[in-house]
């Protein structure tokens, strides 16, 4: 089941993920993004990331 408190300021559009609320929104409680030696948004994602088993 999702947490139910929202992460201020973060848009998440990946609705297969365990933590996406409709609405864009993410319900971690905190998000970790990687990896550390990127130089473009290109090469960063979502270390918090956890598919929803219930889709």
């Amino acid at each position: 089941m999702h947490d139910e408190n929202i992460t201020q300021g973060v848009k998440c559009v990946v609705n297969t993920c365990h933590y996406y609320k409709n609405g864009d929104l993410c319900t971690a409680g905190k998000i970790e993004i990687q990896p550390r030696n990127a130089s473009s948004s290109e090469e960063t994602d979502c270390g918090t990331f956890k598919p929803n088993s219930m889709r």
